[in-house]
């Protein structure tokens, strides 16, 4: 493919390489992106093409709408006078095919910051190119550069041009220039020249060359960078780990996200952010001293207290706010308060019943085969060899129709049921969580399992009580005759006592399958498929696989439980062993039948709660992201918030950072005055045709 704009030395001659004049002659020549682009590019150019010298429309159409940096959206106008090749105020058609297609290059941020201060479009860049731009952009009030210091002659030689930049040249410069602005700023401050300078001075060089890269409570406690020695001020050593802490602030945030990710307790201290970073990198990445201000400004002047990400909030997002500015915002009044409590917790149990009524419904038949084949024996007699010789016996007698017997009573009780589990479950988990970490103790992660499990029982015996006398009537009435009763009917003949039978073995039941599962539920999404990990949320089948997963267990290791709740909840026949109690059916049924029979039915309770539970969790989980979502703090950055961008807006911010790493007003004059370099022209093309 033709390339589009080629590379540019340092010592090739200027009146032979037009940067803009190859671009466009290779735009019209060759069609580099492919049409689908084209159209798309065309489309957002109509979308703003009433544009005018201020560059609002031009700004629309490149700059990111999902920006998680703290760059106003007007900076984004200094770009302007790129895209505008001809320098007539005006970006037209082909103007913008260009500036988008510089926008696809690798390099594109470093290439139209080079274009910027190549003022004439030579291919090349002056010693008086470079200083009146920069000076252009500064202010009368920025602290001064010096353009005759060394570090400059390195790079531009003398006043008298005798040497000039390419652009691989310009690129090196511009990485190493906000250090040698630090460094001049510095010395020109330190009046004393004993190595230190004020507070405020420190500010005051922090909010010219990075500024744009902090949050608002972060620039306020600069300041407070005096207090990590005892001389009240700050050294030069201070200041130039302060700017390394923020030049390598994406590797500061996975270190963080990483180490707090392994920590038991979510939090680390300094040791633990230093360990972690020599474990990850071939050297050592951060001083002591770098360290030491991360947890300074994290811990807001606190150095022994272990911090959790969300203290390093702060530090990480330019755009992070305070909890109390946030409420401040958006105030709730009281009355909306209490109605969307009410409405909430309704929709819970609407969740919970449309949730757990389609897992009970896919699970049914395994439940009914289950159930069966709990049932106690008759002396002398096995019913059923095993689970499939009990499913092939219900299909014979009663038929297919037989496989949802008792699912009425199931579906009008598991409303309820569910609802309260998952309820009591998460308040529970959300009053022992800490709210800083969202880590909770492995004993209050059993706790509220457990008590969960205990607080369905209320609903879940009388329905399973009911349910079970209703599956087993059909085989009944097939076998002997007898007469088929409804619900209604069971519960009557019960009474309000009778529903409770069992109870205690149904408590011993669901509190440990709670217990078990939704701790297992809770560590699978965090531990095996990393939930939360650098923002990761969880796919369908990774949520239904830890639903599913962490049924197993729990479900298994809780059949004797079961077992000995559906004796005791059978009614008893001629021939059949009667129970007295919890006790006694343990100590008979271990007795007449052998330690196996306890784990009757344990496949078949792993086959029915591990899909149902799965489902149930995956409805319950989708269902309270809307309309009622519940944001838990957490920290979102550029390596957490989803790339909704297309790359070539990022790639314009990213243009924009590299000329405000100059001074943080860069932008911010283009956007209210007229570039002085640049002589605007009255504009001949028509608005339909500009951008």
């Amino acid at each position: 493919m033709t390339r589009v704009i080629s590379t540019v030395h340092c010592d090739a001659d200027a009146a032979s390489s037009s940067l803009t004049g190859s671009a466009l002659k290779g735009v019209r020549s060759v069609v580099a992106a492919p049409e689908n682009e084209m159209k798309r590019w065309r489309r957002i150019f109509e979308a703003n093409a009433k544009v005018v010298i201020d560059g609002e429309n031009f700004v629309n159409a490149i700059a990111p709408k999902n920006d998680s940096t703290k760059i106003g959206r007007a900076q984004f106008a200094i770009l302007f006078r790129v895209a505008d090749s001809s320098k007539r105020g005006l970006v037209s058609w082909d103007d913008f095919t260009v500036f988008e297609t510089l926008l696809k290059r690798p390099d594109a941020d470093y290439w139209i910051a080079f274009q910027y201060f190549d003022v004439d479009s030579s291919g090349t860049i002056t010693y008086d190119e470079f200083k009146n731009v920069f000076l252009a952009n500064v202010g009368p009030s920025a602290i001064p550069f010096d353009f005759d210091c060394d570090w400059v002659k390195l790079y531009l030689g003398r006043k008298n041009g005798t040497h000039v930049l390419g652009y691989n040249e310009f690129t090196q410069l511009m990485k190493g220039l906000q250090g040698e602005r630090l460094r001049q700023a510095f010395k020109h401050l330190d009046k004393d020249q004993d190595g230190f300078i004020r507070p405020e001075e420190f500010k005051q060089i922090i909010l010219e060359i990075a500024g744009h890269k902090l949050s608002d409570a972060v620039i306020e406690r600069l300041p407070t960078l005096c207090t990590l020695t005892p001389s009240g001020r700050i050294s030069y050593s201070e200041v130039v780990a302060f700017q390394n802490v923020i030049r390598e602030m994406d590797m500061v945030e996975r270190i963080l996200r990483e180490a707090t990710a392994k920590s038991k307790d979510g939090r680390i201290d300094q040791s633990d952010f230093l360990n972690h970073s020599a474990a990850i990198s071939r050297y050592a990445l951060f001083t002591p001293m770098e360290a030491s201000i991360i947890f300074h400004f994290a811990g807001r002047g606190s150095r022994e207290k272990r911090l959790a990400l969300l203290d390093f909030a702060q530090l990480l997002d330019p755009q992070w706010r305070s909890p109390h500015e946030i409420l401040e915002v958006n105030e709730v009044r009281p009355k909306a308060s209490l109605l969307q409590g009410v409405l909430k917790s309704a929709y819970s149990f609407v969740q919970g019943g449309i949730a757990g009524a389609f897992g009970a419904t896919i699970v049914y038949p395994i439940d009914m085969g289950k159930m069966q084949n709990q049932r106690s024996t008759v002396v002398g007699q096995m019913l059923y060899k095993n689970s499939i010789d009990c499913a092939q016996k219900i299909f014979r007698n009663e038929g297919l129709v037989g496989f949802y017997r008792g699912l009425g009573p199931q579906l009008i009780g598991v409303a309820p049921e569910k609802a309260i589990k998952l309820t009591v479950n998460d308040l529970i988990r959300g009053r022992a969580m800490d709210p800083e970490t969202g880590r909770i103790k492995l004993g209050w992660e059993l706790i509220a399992g457990g008590m969960a499990g205990g607080c369905q029982v209320i609903f879940t015996n009388p329905l399973e009580i009911v349910k079970i006398r209703l599956q087993i009537q059909g085989e009944a009435a097939k076998l002997e005759g007898a007469v088929k009763n409804g619900a209604a009917h069971i519960v009557r003949q019960l009474g309000v006592l009778g529903l409770y039978k069992g109870a205690s073995a149904c408590l011993l039941r669901d509190i440990p399958f709670s217990a078990i599962y939704f701790t297992a539920y809770s560590h699978l999404k965090k531990d095996v498929f990393h939930e939360g990990y650098n923002g990761k949320q969880l796919s369908f089948l990774e949520t239904l696989g830890a639903a599913g997963i962490a049924g197993m267990p729990a479900a298994y290791l809780t059949t004797p439980a079961d077992v000995v709740k559906t004796r005791l909840q059978v009614e008893a026949r001629q021939g059949q062993t009667h129970y007295k109690g919890l006790t006694d059916a343990f100590v008979k049924i271990n007795k007449e039948e052998g330690f196996k029979a306890l784990f009757k039915g344990g496949p078949a309770r792993i086959l029915r709660s591990s899909p149902q539970f799965g489902f149930t969790l995956l409805a319950y989980e989708y269902l309270q992201k809307y309309p009622w979502q519940d944001n838990k703090p957490e920290v979102k950055t550029a390596l957490t918030t989803p790339k909704r961008d297309e790359m070539s807006q990022i790639r314009a911010r990213n243009a924009l950072k590299i000329l405000l790493d100059v001074h943080g007003d860069f932008g911010r004059r283009a956007a209210n005055f007229s570039h002085p370099l640049v002589k605007q022209a009255t504009p001949t093309t028509s608005p339909s045709k500009s951008a």
